[in-house]
């Protein structure tokens, strides 16, 4: 019999005869049903946390491609009139001019695992707020009280696009590299000291000594690796299943912490005169001596990027090495000079003037096929004419390289640590992209094999079939005829430096040549004003405990509250099933002390005689 009951609204009971069931479902039928309504209940939280999951999974996925999504959005003119939004201000001091950028990014989120999102400010056009004049400030050397009349006109500029009332809490960084380096370290303290003296009278930008110094090309490198991750999100840590992950072990923990998080890139910058590499470290190096220990201690720079020290989401060992003379023109210079003296000491002992006439000129593999060039040195001219041999240009300039016999080791005999070839991926900018786009058109994805064979044939076809093609544009816009030139030997230089300097492997296929990250070019900049406002987040950190701490109410997030919820579901759904088990239990005991003949009454039947035994 099976009876339901119950006491709201009104006290009633409905009872079905077993007639005709199975004698089994008869006996175990409470059984099924409790265990079918717990099976059911158990379905629905199942499936509603799946639906849950899909869900916010596919909210996170969209939120991955930020980064990509800031192509369009960083162009967009910055809201000045937006009182949440902050500014910082970097100088980069050069060699040739000084240059300013103005960054901006919105309140923290006051989550202590993310960093600041900063972006470049554009103006009111969408253009970038940047400034750059001339010459070096390094050439103010002899005359350092004129060095804040010549750096005035850049501060100017960014106040103006700065809201007044923000200039207080902006920092300003003035950062100087290559040229003020040479100076003489009096020479260098003379500029810095009219800086700090001059700059806060007429300027009210936040700006203490530490704000204005000379950074080491280390230092340099380090910043540069920072902006290019920040740009490709490789410093938001998730548990993304698609994205590459690598294996770190935590620069100075104690119990050598190990944490998964997402792979960064390395970058590998080739400019006119010396060539940079920089990549993270995750694991602990060893050192094959006490030397190449000291060495290191140079070349590997460990930070936290977060904003909390205790913290080792950010920690990074990064390696950086820069190296003089390792440019493409300055090792085009250094083969020249190599030509030069090896070609006038053969003359001197075999009688001979070769080089010495446009008649009888020196055959240089390094020249596409009869292209005319000439050296001049020591009021001297030597005459090439090219042969395009890219093979054998490769094998005249590997000893160029300096390599040396011990291990670990790479341009110049420098100390280098293992790079994980299955499971890391560079970027190649300046001479990098150059070598592969501007004339062979293989910009992006690099390929050994059909470099090799693209640079070949460009070495072997006549001089004269590529000035035509340079007359008809078929080149990129920004090739001149000097990189028509120097295109085999740049070529050669260029590989030889990342396979026999740097020790990639010929199959190497992770790494992408470019001149710009998302449509725009990535300054060191970005990075220095990353890394040095690393700590800003905590006020806003602070503020958001303080709320918290002080509310009476604390909200959870949208996922936690429908957890929650279904918790709250389930425990509601077993108390209502034992509440209903619990009246069937009390309506059976009260048939059963009932007589027999109120049964009969409440069918509504006359009741029956039962006759004795």
């Amino acid at each position: 019999r099976i009876s339901i009951s119950c006491l709201l609204p009104a006290s009633w009971h409905f009872s079905i005869s077993p007639v005709g069931c199975p004698r089994i479902l008869n006996t175990t039928l409470r059984q099924i049903l409790v265990v079918g309504i717990l099976a059911a209940a158990v379905s629905l939280l199942y499936y509603s946390l799946v639906v849950l999951r899909n869900k916010y999974g596919r909210a996170y996925r969209d939120r991955r491609f930020h980064r990509y999504l800031a192509r369009v959005t960083d162009t967009e003119a910055t809201d000045t009139n937006n009182p949440n939004l902050n500014y910082g201000i970097v100088v980069d001091c050069g060699s040739s001019g000084s240059r300013i950028f103005v960054y901006c990014w919105p309140r923290h989120n006051g989550n202590p695992h993310d960093l600041l999102d900063i972006k470049q400010m554009r103006d009111k056009n969408r253009k970038p707020v940047v400034m750059k004049i001339k010459p070096g400030i390094s050439e103010f050397a002899s005359s350092p009280e004129k060095v804040s009349d010549y750096i005035s006109p850049l501060l100017s500029f960014a106040a103006e696009h700065v809201p007044r009332v923000k200039h207080k809490e902006t920092p300003l960084y003035i950062l100087c590299t290559a040229g003020m380096r040479i100076l003489p370290e009096s020479q260098q303290k003379a500029i810095l000291e009219d800086l700090l003296t001059d700059i806060p009278v007429h300027f009210d930008f936040l700006f203490s000594d530490s704000h204005a110094e000379v950074i080491s090309g280390k230092q340099e490198g380090v910043y540069a690796w920072i902006g290019i991750n920040f740009v490709l999100g490789r410093f938001e840590h998730t548990d993304d299943e698609d994205e590459a992950i690598v294996e770190v072990h935590v620069p100075g923990s104690e119990n050598k912490e190990t944490i998964f998080r997402k792979r960064t890139v390395g970058i590998l910058d080739m400019g006119g005169v010396s060539t940079q590499i920089a990549y993270e470290v995750p694991k602990t190096v060893s050192f094959a001596s006490s030397q190449q220990e000291e060495v290191a201690k140079n070349l590997l720079a460990e930070f936290n990027l977060g904003c909390d020290a205790h913290q080792t989401e950010h920690v990074y060992r990064v390696y950086v090495a820069t190296f003089l003379g390792f440019g493409g023109n300055a090792a085009r210079q250094r083969y020249e000079d190599s030509l030069f003296t090896s070609t006038a000491l053969k003359n001197r002992l075999l009688g001979k003037q070769t080089g010495m006439t446009s008649d009888s000129p020196y055959l240089d593999p390094c020249l596409p096929l009869d292209a005319q060039d000439e050296i001049q040195q020591n009021g001297q001219t030597m005459y090439l004419r090219g042969t395009g041999d890219f093979n054998l240009c490769r094998e005249i300039i590997q000893p160029f390289m300096n390599k040396t016999n011990e291990t670990q080791t790479s341009l110049n005999g420098v100390y280098q640590p293992a790079v994980h070839f299955q499971n890391s991926e560079f970027y190649g900018f300046s001479e990098f992209y150059y070598c592969t786009e501007d004339v062979l058109r293989m910009g992006g994805d690099y390929n050994a094999a059909k470099f090799i064979k693209a640079a070949k044939d460009y070495c072997a076809t006549k001089w004269s079939v590529l000035r035509e093609r340079f007359d008809r544009g078929l080149y990129a816009s920004h090739a001149d005829l000097h990189r028509l030139k120097y295109q085999c030997f740049k070529s050669a230089w260029m590989y030889e430096v990342f396979h026999s300097g740097f020790s990639f492997p010929v199959s190497y296929s992770n790494l992408k040549t470019a001149l710009q990250v998302y449509d725009k070019e990535v300054q060191w900049t970005l990075g220095a004003i990353l890394y040095r406002t690393r700590f800003l987040p905590l006020r806003d950190i602070q503020q958001e405990n303080f709320r918290g701490n002080h509310s009476h109410w604390r909200s959870f997030s949208f996922v936690y509250n429908h957890y929650l919820f279904f918790a709250c579901f389930l425990i509601v759904l077993l108390s209502i099933l034992l509440y209903l088990l619990r009246l069937r239990r009390i309506h059976r005991r009260m048939l059963h002390n009932s007589s027999p003949a109120s049964l009969w009454i409440e069918e509504g039947l006359p009741p029956q005689k039962i006759t004795g035994p």
